[in-house]
């Protein structure tokens, strides 16, 4: 995989959190964890959020990096790998469009919830296209997507905010993709 995808591959997650630990120290007043949801941060319509634009710039820049990185991995790979990184390519352009669309707007919940749902199945796609190349990846990519899943679901059900399940799917997502790159970089993939 050619270096300028792997670089956005490894610094476009960075970005994301960066400015959403951003936004929430701006906004510690009143966001809590366990109560709110990462988006409330963006949200433009209310008066107490403070740079909502913090939040959906990072989001951009994140989403439109990792785009970037997906678009690298259609062209490394073939088969069902390159459907599933096309698919994850989708998942990080709904990410962008968090931004574009902040809390408050009328598309707000439809890209939000597609980018969870998209990505999460676009990771696991791809990875049951490795197992052939790389099986510990495969069985790796399969049960951080179920755990993802099972752990998000249960901070849905637990919290009155669904910023933990957020931060759970993001984070999967996330460490899916370091593992990837990281294997890449040992010329395992």
């Amino acid at each position: 995989m050619e270096r300028k995808y792997i670089y956005s591959g490894i610094i476009s997650p960075l970005i994301g959190f960066l400015f959403i630990g951003i936004a929430i120290y701006l906004n510690s007043s009143w966001w809590k964890l366990t109560d709110n949801a990462i988006s409330d941060l963006g949200n433009i319509y209310h008066e107490w959020v403070n740079y909502p634009w913090v939040l959906s710039v990072g989001l951009i820049i994140a989403g439109s990096g990792m785009a970037y990185f997906a678009h690298g991995l259609q062209r490394e790979f073939s088969g069902l790998a390159r459907y599933g990184a096309f698919i994850l390519y989708v998942g990080m352009i709904f990410l962008a469009l968090i931004g574009v669309f902040p809390e408050g707007t009328p598309p707000h919940w439809y890209v939000s919830w597609l980018f969870f749902l998209i990505s999460s199945f676009g990771m696991l796609i791809t990875g049951l296209g490795l197992i052939k190349k790389n099986m510990g990846f495969g069985i790796f990519s399969i049960v951080l997507f179920i755990l993802g899943w099972i752990l998000a679901s249960w901070a849905i059900m637990s919290f009155e905010g669904v910023a933990i399940a957020e931060f759970i799917g993001a984070g999967t997502l996330f460490i899916w993709v370091y593992v990837l790159i990281y294997l890449f970089l040992k010329e395992k993939l």
